[in-house]
């Protein structure tokens, strides 16, 4: 069944008001369907690797380190083990570590505190815009001290963070600037891909990003020279070559298998986040008269949604009511960094950060993926319509 029929033959299983489940369920994200398209590709990827044998970094790792850095336009792409390593080695590249406080959002997925913490420096937390759901600038500022050595923002699901006034910011003040874009590989800002506008980008490609290995791979990208040389040295034992350490370092090498993979899908990275951003803008219009509120793109930037995000009311009924249909759906992030257990050091309670608590009650990321019938976000919607008791508004009408 091809994925037309797929999405046609899961709305068929739907009525309208009371639903039943869906004859055919709707992942959330389908890599198996992403794989089956590429499956000569990475194959003779893997036979190449066989024969070759050269398994830690080598030339797969600096081919894709080349080609990754032609696509966002940076001097430098320094490949290690995950995302969270690629933030703390950016952190270690730039001299940051134990005494120094480093500015993150509220609002993100635990690692990227996780990361100042491995750095051994200390996340102060932010709140977000409640428009973007990004860092906000004005909080940030507030938050300076005369420790702070680096500011963390993260483009969230896919949207690039407000930078310029980051950017002014950190200039201003004198401390680094080192962005999170593990979520946004394509992301646009003002003619600038995220990862590259600041001292270090951090990606990774955990295989449900954009750009996704077959396993865990992370990213450190950056135009200083400095940076990319330390980086290098650290993600390597300290090595600076064989047996000879020049630093403490640690072993958080991309390998070389991935890279190999990585290689082959960056080549349609650029489609595939087109086709997300084609059925974001189905699910805008099909939803515009829903009782839920759409991600939204900022002014000057390209969106690539990496997660479709939406704010609802009686979010947790709707995810039961849609799951219990054969819609698989998720939450990012249900609880928020401060009332971690993890970080219940930073002595920060309920109520600390308004926008951040209220964002993770209310907001629900739906099935998007480029693989997806235009027939499956409206089945999506259709479900969604139904929880509400309203009628779906097709995207053509």
């Amino acid at each position: 069944m091809n994925e037309t029929e797929r999405g046609t033959t899961a709305q068929a299983g739907m009525t309208t008001g009371r639903q039943r489940r869906l004859s055919t369920p709707i992942p959330f994200i389908d890599l198996a369907a992403q794989h089956r398209g590429l499956e000569r590709p990475i194959r003779e990827a893997f036979a190449r690797m066989l024969e070759g044998a050269d398994f830690i970094l080598g030339e797969e790792v600096e081919a894709f380190e080349r080609e990754f850095a032609s696509f966002l336009g940076v001097r430098h792409a320094v490949g290690v083990a995950s995302g969270l390593d690629a933030i703390t080695l950016a952190l270690w590249g730039l001299q940051i570590g134990k005494g120094d406080e480093v500015i993150v959002p509220a609002n993100s997925f635990i690692s990227t505190a996780l990361a100042v913490s491995a750095a051994g420096a200390k996340p102060v937390l932010v709140d977000v815009d409640p428009v973007r759901y990004t860092i906000d600038p004005q909080l940030a500022a507030k938050a300076v001290t005369r420790k702070t050595k680096a500011i963390v923002p993260v483009h969230l699901y896919g949207q690039g963070a407000d930078m310029a006034p980051l950017k002014e910011l950190a200039s201003t003040k004198g401390i680094a600037l080192v962005e999170d874009a593990c979520q946004a590989h394509g992301a646009i800002i003002d003619g600038s891909k995220c990862g590259a506008i600041s001292d270090a980008g951090c990606f990774s490609f955990f295989p449900s990003k954009n750009l996704g290995a077959l396993g865990d791979g992370g990213m450190v990208v950056t135009d200083r020279d400095d940076v990319a040389e330390r980086v290098r040295l650290l993600r390597n034992y300290g090595q600076g070559s064989k047996y000879l350490h020049v630093v403490k370092g640690i072993n958080s090498r991309l390998d070389a298998v991935q890279a190999a993979v990585l290689r082959v899908k960056l080549r349609h990275l650029s489609k595939w986040n087109e086709a997300r951003r084609r059925h974001a803008a189905h699910y805008d219009q099909t939803l515009r008269d829903l009782p839920v509120v759409p991600p939204g793109e900022a002014p000057g930037s390209t969106h690539c949604y990496h997660l479709y995000v939406i704010r609802a009311p009686r979010r947790d009924e709707l995810k039961a009511h849609l799951e219990g249909t054969g819609i698989s759906c998720g939450i990012h992030y249900p609880i928020p960094i401060h009332l971690q257990e993890a970080y219940a050091d930073l002595k920060l309670a309920a109520g600390s950060f308004p926008v951040t608590e209220r964002l993770a009650g209310e907001i629900l990321s739906l099935p998007i993926f480029p693989e997806m019938a235009d027939s499956d976000v409206d089945t999506v919607c259709a479900g969604i319509a139904a929880f509400y008791g309203q009628p779906a508004v097709p995207a053509s009408a």
